[in-house]
């Protein structure tokens, strides 16, 4: 069997996702797709708009055939260990044969000769990098002034790295690098919205920005931007009182480890560096806009990019330490892999799974006591906590829900 993999947040899915599904199947000449997918919490540091089980259930009816869930402690990161964890993931099936994604190179030439560069970067690299960082530019503008200094024009290299698909597609081939994987990767040039857009530029893609903020307007102007059969299931979920899910509706629970917490304890959260804890701490008792985004507003400088200060939100909400998430333990990769839905096709990869797998393969939390799943349960709880509608059983539906099966 000729398995491909992708990754995914399907945030929601939409289109566009639809398109890279169809493609991934038509490129590679795959029996089967495997999806890595977030849960709770998405890269950008957000709550997901809904559950990781509706959107599991999208993907199986757009053509996946088994998803699969990256921990949150990789979920919520930078670019370089989202690929990493992620990779890492779909490497250890031991039956994935390609990995493809979409990007706005559409091609991966460019991107795979940086990842060379960047793959066995020398200590001299990585103190110009550092040194471009401190200075207060962008990872991407950082990355490619560096890459620009080693060799690599680096007018080039910033055009590439501008656009968010092609960074996290350069990080997915140093993954691969840095594993020694036999995964061959492949790309499709994402076609018509931007990664960024807020409003549709499309009659029928546009991006997962611009889909969210329909969602929360008008819900049936959206319909025109994604699968009928995914439409349902989001007409589902927001009949049910479970979604659309915004960051403001956190305000509270963040609000409470803010004003609880002095600084040297605010200071133990996965990347609160720099004194950021008293930038927080002062920010607060002066706000006007009493919401995450307004606190985050407040926030944001050119040295604290929206992204980074956002991650850093969703570290507190999920309760990150920063003594349990050290480089070290992220080099390790996830403990094992978790199931959140399959079909029969998929069924049948989980049995190859279990003979091929370096990694456990697991369907429930009480397969396994990895303080990763503990980590992915808080975010389920902190996800589901913005709910109109509340339940003990979605709050902690990692015990209660099976794997989604289409």
């Amino acid at each position: 069997m000729k398995v491909a993999g992708i990754i995914v947040e399907y945030n929601p899915l939409h289109n566009g996702h639809l398109l890279h599904i169809h493609k991934t199947r038509e490129q590679t000449g795959c029996n089967a797709v495997i999806a890595v997918m977030s849960g709770g919490f998405t890269q950008r540091g957000e709550p997901a708009a809904f559950s990781k089980w509706a959107r599991a259930e999208m993907a199986l009816r757009s053509g996946c055939d088994l998803v699969v869930e990256l921990p949150s402690v990789y979920v919520v990161q930078p670019a370089e260990w989202f690929a990493y964890g992620a990779v890492s993931l779909l490497n250890a099936t031991g039956i994935v044969d390609q990995l493809v994604f979409g990007s706005e190179a559409g091609s991966l030439s460019d991107l795979s000769a940086l990842a060379d560069l960047l793959t066995d970067e020398t200590p001299q690299f990585r103190l110009q990098l550092q040194a471009y960082l401190q200075q207060g530019l962008s990872y991407p503008a950082a990355l490619s002034q560096a890459a620009g200094s080693a060799g690599y024009t680096a007018p080039e290299t910033a055009a590439l790295l501008q656009e968010p698909n092609n960074t996290l597609g350069l990080q997915y081939l140093i993954a691969l690098r840095r594993l020694n994987s036999s995964i061959i990767p492949g790309t499709i040039q994402r076609e018509q919205s931007h990664y960024h857009d807020l409003q549709p530029v499309h009659e029928q893609i546009a991006s997962a920005t611009a889909i969210r903020k329909l969602l929360m307007e008008d819900p049936k102007q959206a319909a025109a931007y994604m699968p009928e059969e995914v439409m349902l299931i989001i007409a589902r979920e927001i009949e049910s009182g479970r979604g659309p899910v915004h960051v403001n509706a956190l305000w509270q629970p963040l609000l409470q480890i803010l004003s609880t917490s002095r600084p040297d304890q605010l200071a133990g959260y996965y990347d609160m560096n720099e004194g950021l804890e008293y930038r927080l701490l002062s920010k607060l008792t002066s706000l006007d806009d009493c919401s995450v985004t307004g606190l985050l507003a407040s926030l944001k400088t050119k040295r604290y990019t929206y992204a980074r200060l956002q991650r850093l939100i969703a570290h507190l909400l999920l309760g990150h330490r920063r003594a349990e998430l050290t480089e070290e333990s992220l080099q390790q990769g996830p403990g094992y892999l978790r199931v959140l839905g399959f079909t029969e096709n998929g069924r049948q990869l989980l049995k190859l799974m279990k003979k091929t797998s370096t990694l456990p393969v697991i369907t429930r939390p009480a397969d396994t006591d990895h303080p990763h799943m503990e980590a992915d349960i808080r975010a389920t709880v902190m996800q589901a906590s913005a709910f109109a509608s509340q339940d003990i059983k979605q709050l902690y539906s990692d015990y209660y829900r099976a794997p989604v099966r289409v």
